[in-house]
């Protein structure tokens, strides 16, 4: 490995110039073996000690190429075990077929359909049922003033028991009075199937996504490792009659979620 690594790094000793700083060199070294699965995700790296004997180089600039790679959210270190690389539980949201009828109308929640489709598990935290007022966002697209009262489910769902995602799901009063969409627990086919039952034909929905880097209380509730970006998704629901009847608003985890839309070219 030794000789494989000076060979990668050679400009150290074979009169090649190489302008980026050694420890950037290093870490595109690691991230190059990580990358080609030369060490798979679960993998120990080798200790600091050993890893400034691999690159002929000090343990300082050992530090600063894992730190890097930290803030990649390549690899995460485990104390009094040693850094690994980092293991990824990556889900595939299937944009479109997601949220087939056939689905959540046989009983089966979107989340946990698509999971287990992956071979996952997955699961979600109530976090709060309550009456607010409506945010301007979620205002907006249900045409009302903001600040006007609707309800809100604010749950975290999980995928192989790792927070996945922070979803808070709204709706206008008279829409979800008297149904189990304001109850913890929503029934076969969750808030779509309540919504149906209702008389509320579901008809279109629209997403739209945005990354950025995360605040310190997402950090902590989605444990994210350092590095690790968010994705913003809002979704909204609509009726056969155009009228928006759900509004979510979501952020979820960077480094778990996979987008997959596959749809026909429009004319």
């Amino acid at each position: 490995m030794c000789m494989q690594t000076c060979s990668t790094l050679g400009s150290m000793t074979s009169g090649v110039t190489d302008a980026r700083p050694l420890q950037v060199r290093v870490a595109d070294d690691v991230r190059l073996k990580i990358e080609t699965c030369q060490w798979p995700p679960g993998h120990r790296l080798p200790t600091y000690d050993e890893l400034a004997v691999m690159y002929g180089c000090s343990l300082a600039v050992v530090r600063k190429a894992v730190d890097l790679l930290k803030q990649e959210g390549l690899i995460v270190t485990a104390q009094g075990s040693g850094t690994f690389v980092r293991q990824r539980a990556v889900a595939r949201r299937h944009g479109i077929e997601r949220y087939a009828r056939s689905r959540w109308s046989t009983g089966q929640a979107v989340l946990v359909a698509e999971a287990q489709a992956q071979g996952r598990t997955a699961g979600q935290r109530i976090r709060e049922l309550t009456e607010v007022p409506a945010p301007p966002v979620v205002a907006e697209r249900f045409s009302i003033e903001a600040g006007t009262p609707v309800w809100v489910r604010r749950r975290t769902t999980l995928i192989d028991g790792r927070p996945n995602q922070l979803a808070d799901s709204y709706y206008e009063l008279d829409v979800v009075r008297g149904t189990r969409i304001m109850e913890e627990d929503t029934g076969p086919g969750g808030g779509f199937a309540r919504l149906e039952e209702k008389g509320v034909r579901l008809d279109r929905i629209s997403e739209e996504l945005m990354a950025r880097m995360p605040s310190g209380p997402e950090v902590a509730a989605l444990q994210l490792p350092p590095g690790t970006p968010v994705i913003d998704l809002t979704r909204t629901t609509y009726d056969a009659d155009g009228k928006a009847v759900e509004v979510m608003v979501s952020v979820l985890a960077g480094d778990m979620a996979s987008f997959c839309y596959d749809f026909p070219i429009p004319d």
